[in-house]
């Protein structure tokens, strides 16, 4: 950057004694956090070897009760052998080239720098990936807990308490369909959690959360729980922007998909996650690659509610 000079003025009058100087720190992006890992159970990962790989989960059998008089004859009933699959069968990757020349005379190291953004990149997909698919499979939904066409109003005047009343009726829907209450688990977008805690929500007070503080880690609203459910903050729930959750009919400009359910609802198993550097044949540089394979399945859609809230 040149300094301005006054007319006449021809002291040094190339400006090189401002040298422009490149700064060994890099702005980076911020970093999504990351709730699938946190709301999924890997109880099948240990049996996927191949992308591709198919597992063949059975399902426990139902077992019919009927009364009973004594000297009756009972006819002991076929068990049934259904089952459900998960297959190996999603992938994402990435790739890009570092020459030697930029390398040896670059004032950062790009190639540890992208490799990072690269890692975040594929988590962010994978997250993005799993709460649509959870989405699509919940079999909990309604209208106390909102529609695409009957979103829930968590904003206005006499809806205060709307997000809370939210979560009461997801976990009665979820105590209907027999869901333990141990490893329930919520997710939803920042705005729902603004709207629960302003004045009018009782969950804002200390002494209702029974913490001194609500720390925020991982997308871990607190570390206590709402309504039996351990809540999670993540933007793959906003209505807009890259990896984000929707579904059919949503109307996404003031929308917002909420999520919540039980930790056996959805299985994962992440087969592969690595990086590599390989020489690239054509130039004189490195190629770093990346690459993420997964599947991932709804086991029990009676344990995962999908609902939708609107704000004005």
């Amino acid at each position: 950057m040149a300094f301005q000079s006054t007319s006449g003025h021809n002291n040094l009058p190339s400006g090189n004694f401002t040298p422009e100087i490149f700064s060994q720190k890099v702005l980076k992006f911020f970093r999504r956090a990351s709730v699938a890992e946190d709301i999924t159970n890997t109880d099948y990962a240990g049996e996927i070897e191949n992308f591709g790989d198919t597992v063949r989960i059975i399902k426990e059998p139902t077992i019919t009760v009927a009364s009973y008089a004594r000297g009756a004859v009972i006819n002991p009933q076929d068990l049934a052998d259904d089952q459900t699959t998960m297959v190996v069968d999603q992938a994402n990757a990435f790739a890009f080239k570092i020459d030697d020349i930029e390398e040896r005379h670059s004032h950062v190291n790009f190639e540890a720098l992208a490799t990072s953004s690269g890692a975040f990149s594929l988590k962010r997909k994978y997250d993005a990936n799993i709460l649509q698919a959870m989405a699509d499979g919940a079999g909990i939904t309604g209208t106390t807990i909102g529609t695409a066409a009957s979103p829930v109003d968590i904003t206005g005047s006499g809806n205060e308490d709307a997000a809370v009343n939210l979560l009461l009726s997801m976990a009665r829907l979820m105590d209907d369909n027999s869901v333990p209450e141990e490893n329930r688990w919520f997710v939803a977008p920042p705005v729902f959690y603004e709207n629960m805690f302003k004045a009018g929500a009782k969950f804002a007070e200390v002494q209702v959360t029974g913490d001194a503080t609500s720390p925020l880690r991982n997308g871990l609203v607190m570390q206590g729980n709402i309504a039996g459910f351990n809540c999670y903050k993540s933007t793959v729930l906003n209505n807009s922007g890259t990896d984000v959750v929707t579904i059919t009919s949503q109307d996404t400009t003031n929308d917002f998909v909420v999520l919540g359910g039980h930790m056996s609802s959805t299985s994962t198993a992440s087969h592969i996650a690595k990086t590599e550097v390989v020489r690239s044949t054509e130039t004189f540089s490195d190629i770093v690659r990346g690459l993420h394979v997964f599947g991932r399945k709804v086991l029990r859609p009676e344990a995962l509610a999908v609902g939708v809230v609107k704000t004005d």
